[in-house]
C-alpha cells in the first residue's frame, strides 16, 4: 500500500497492510536526529506516512504596543492574536503575556487588532501543496488550530473562566471571533482538497477534565461543531483529528456527536487505550498511544518494544490505530528508544490476515 492509502484504511477503521506512524521532534531532539544520521528529514528517514499543510503566516501583524504599556522584554514574540511569549528554558516552556488582561467591555474587544485569515496569499498555496504531497503518495493533514487555547491565552485563563460567569457576553465575543477564523481555516483547508483537519485544544489535566463536561459543553462543544461542520459541508468524508493532551474520557462521546473521527495522543498515562479501543473503537480511530511521560524517556529499548507490540495487538487490532509519541519527542528521551520505537513498528505493526 501507498503511504496515502496506509493512512487512509488507518483513520476510516479499516485494516490497512501495517499500522502507520509519526512523531513529532522538538529542537533537541532534531539536532540530536541529525547528528546520529546526518539526515535532515526525520520524516523521510524513518518512513512517516503523513505530511502537513497550512496558512502562511501574516505579511504584516497588528500594533500590540497599546496592549503591553510596560513594553515587550527582549527575547520575545508576539503572536497575530496578540499574545506575548517570553522564552523559557527550552521548547514550549514559555512564560506568556496577555494583551486582554485588563479589557472587560464590547467595546474594546471590537476595537482590538484582530488578525485576518482571509486574505487570499495566506492560502492561495493550499491546492498546490495538497497535490504535490498527494503526487509523492502522502497522507495530507490541514492544521487548522485552537479555540479554547488562543482565546484564553489573550485573556489569561483563569480570566477568561470567570468571564464565563461574570461577563458572559465578553467571554463569548472572544470565542466567537477565534471560532471563526478556525471555520475559515477549516473550510479552505477541505477546499484545496486535505484528506484531514488537524483541530483541538489541551482541555485535560492528568486526570480529569480541566473544566466541569457542562462547562466546556456549553461553551467549547457548540464552536467546535461549528468548525468541523466548516469544513464538512465541503468535504463529508474529510478526516477529523482532535488533539488534547490529558483525561477527556468525560466527553468524548461529545467529540464524536460533532464530527471528530481520529482522537490524538490517547496518553497512556492518563487514559487506558485498550479500554477506549473496545468502547469506542468502531467510531473513533486513535493517534499516538506511546507514552511520553513514562515510556519514552525513561523505560529501556526493551520496554518501548513491548509497549508499541502491545498497542499493535490490541489498540491496533483490525484498523483504526496511528503509532505516535504522545505529542512530541520530549528533550529527555533517548535516541535508542527512538530507534526502538520506529524498529518496534516496522516489526510488530504488520497486520496478517
Amino acid at each position: 500500500m501507498s503511504p496515502w492509502q496506509r493512512t487512509t484504511k488507518a483513520v476510516n477503521l479499516q485494516q490497512p497492510d501495517r499500522v502507520p506512524k509519526t512523531a513529532g521532534f522538538t529542537p533537541h531532539i532534531q539536532r540530536l536526529f541529525e547528528e546520529q544520521t546526518g539526515a535532515k528529514d526525520p520524516a523521510a528517514y524513518f518512513g512517516m506516512e503523513m505530511r502537513g499543510v497550512g496558512f502562511l503566516e501574516p505579511k504584516q501583524q497588528g500594533d500590540f504596543s497599546p496592549y503591553y504599556p510596560e513594553g515587550i522584554p527582549e527575547g520575545a514574540y508576539v503572536t497575530e492574536y496578540g499574545t506575548c511569549h517570553v522564552p523559557g528554558g527550552f521548547y514550549h516552556f514559555d512564560r506568556m503575556r496577555f494583551p486582554m488582561r485588563e479589557l472587560t467591555t464590547i467595546e474594546e474587544l471590537e476595537a482590538y487588532p484582530w488578525p485576518d485569515f482571509t486574505p487570499e496569499y495566506r492560502s492561495a498555496h493550499l491546492e498546490d501543496d495538497v497535490k504535490r504531497v498527494h503526487d509523492e503518495g502522502y497522507y495530507v493533514i490541514g492544521g487548522v488550530g485552537h479555540i479554547w487555547e488562543n482565546s484564553w491565552q489573550l485573556t489569561g485563563m483563569e480570566k477568561l473562566m470567570l468571564d464565563f460567569h461574570d461577563n458572559p457576553e465578553f467571554a463569548a465575543y472572544i470565542l466567537d471571533r477565534v471560532t471563526e477564523d478556525r471555520c475559515f481555516m477549516a473550510r479552505r483547508c477541505a477546499e484545496a482538497g486535505c484528506d484531514q483537519i488537524s483541530l483541538g485544544d489541551d482541555v485535560g489535566m492528568q486526570h480529569k477534565l480541566m473544566m466541569h463536561p457542562d462547562t466546556w459543553r456549553r461553551w467549547l462543544k457548540p464552536r467546535l461543531a461549528r468548525e468541523i461542520k466548516a469544513a464538512t459541508d465541503v468535504n463529508p468524508d474529510i478526516s477529523v483529528f482532535y488533539h488534547s493532551d490529558g483525561n477527556i474520557e468525560s466527553i468524548i462521546e461529545d467529540l464524536i456527536e460533532v464530527g471528530v473521527t481520529v482522537l490524538n495522543p490517547v496518553q497512556p498515562e492518563c487514559m487506558d487505550p485498550v479500554a477506549l479501543k473496545r468502547h469506542y473503537g468502531d467510531r473513533l480511530a486513535f493517534w499516538g498511544t506511546i507514552g511520553t511521560q513514562t515510556t519514552m524517556p525513561f523505560g529501556t529499548p526493551e520496554d518501548v518494544r513491548q509497549w508499541v507490540k502491545r498497542m499493535c495487538e490490541t489498540v491496533g487490532e483490525g484498523g483504526g490505530l496511528v503509532l505516535a509519541p504522545t505529542h512530541v519527542l520530549e528533550p529527555d528521551v533517548p535516541w535508542h528508544n527512538i530507534v526502538a520505537m520506529f524498529e518496534a513498528i516496522v516489526e510488530y505493526g504488520v497486520y496478517r490476515d
